[in-house]
């Protein structure tokens, strides 16, 4: 996630679960997992069950290391979601939109219409950007395993979008290509710096003016002591029926959730600019539908960009990262919708 420019306005709840565990240092695309039972395809319920916390961490650590554009551990990490989508049997596109390259899966539904799910895999310079952003890429990997089990009336798309630090200049330039193509976008997750938690009162940060324009949020935060235990989730009026979605899955999952539906006239409020500080924008400016789920970044991170320590996979929480996963999984498998065989059988 870029620098904040104004405030970013924040949210929710959640639990413990600590990941303690560090990153690994390694030049090369590690090896697949070994392969496990399909995930039961039966239900939305079934699908959120097979989520599994030690696979997010495992790939976090594997990330989690400096990888500016070009280096050798971005190429790495680039490597390992063009791998991973393949794996699981989605069409892989390297998009090379001329100063980087996203990663693209699709996994064809019945209809072109897409459902995205996506994360930013660089990170800004001399930083291990476990948080920002190995947490989401490693949610990404994550969901694309549980959801290439279903039977999808929608097109599924996952994305590793590149130079989002930059401006967002990969996810803009598919956004921008597909608009172009006249493609269609019935609903975006972008998962933005997901695994840091602090149990803690008064660990959450609000920027001056958040109760002029949230101010049923910021109360809710004060009658909770302004922990820094919840996921934001902030999208625009387009996704109306995915933030719903998402609310009744992290329900589910007991991951409490505040939501910030924008409106078109408050997307364009100055005063709110940092309210599309991730790649969520670049759906936005195509007018396509968008939601970012984040911690808040700097706003209670304090290794945001290293900048008082190194962001690193011990810091975060891998109970937290897998129920933001379990309900993004059951939102998106909702408005995936069933094909005409069935959601799926699995194993």
């Amino acid at each position: 996630m870029p620098p904040r420019i104004a405030p970013l306005i924040v949210l929710c709840v959640l639990g413990p679960g600590f990941l303690g565990a560090c990153p690994r240092n390694s030049g090369e695309t590690p090896p697949p997992p070994p392969p496990r039972p399909a995930c039961d395809a039966s239900s939305v319920e079934s699908l959120m069950r097979c989520v599994e916390k030690e696979r997010w961490a495992d790939d976090l650590a594997v990330i989690a290391q400096p990888r500016t554009p070009g280096s050798k551990h971005w190429q790495v990490v680039q490597d390992l979601c063009a791998a991973r989508f393949a794996e699981h049997g989605f069409a892989v596109e390297r998009h090379d939109y001329g100063t980087g390259i996203n990663v693209l899966g699709v996994l064809a539904g019945e209809s072109p219409e897409q459902v995205v799910v996506s994360a930013h895999y660089d990170a800004v310079p001399d930083c291990s950007g476990a948080d920002d952003n190995a947490s989401g890429v490693a949610g990404v990997l994550e969901t694309a395993r549980v959801l290439s089990a279903g039977h999808w009336r929608r097109t599924l798309v996952v994305a590793c979008w590149d130079q989002e630090e930059d401006g967002m200049i990969g996810s803009r330039a598919w956004a921008t290509r597909a608009k172009e193509r006249g493609e269609t976008v019935a609903a975006a997750f972008i998962y933005e710096m997901i695994g840091f938690r602090v149990d803690a009162p008064d660990t959450q940060r609000l920027p001056p003016g958040s109760e002029l324009f949230f101010p049923n949020i910021v109360a809710q935060l004060a009658e909770r002591g302004n922990r820094g235990d919840f996921i934001a989730v902030i999208g625009d009026s387009g996704s109306h029926e995915a933030l719903a979605a998402f609310e009744r899955r992290a329900g589910e999952v007991e991951l409490p959730v505040a939501t910030i539906e924008l409106s078109a006239l408050l997307m364009q409020a100055a005063a709110l600019a940092d309210l599309d500080r991730s790649d969520h924008s670049a759906f936005w400016r195509n007018d396509y539908p968008g939601i970012m789920l984040s911690d808040s970044a700097d706003f209670r991170n304090p290794y945001y960009h290293c900048a008082f320590g190194d962001d690193a996979a011990g810091s975060l929480d891998a109970d937290f990262a897998a129920r933001t996963v379990r309900a993004t999984v059951g939102a998106a498998a909702e408005l995936l919708g069933a094909g005409g065989r069935g959601l799926g059988t699995g194993g």
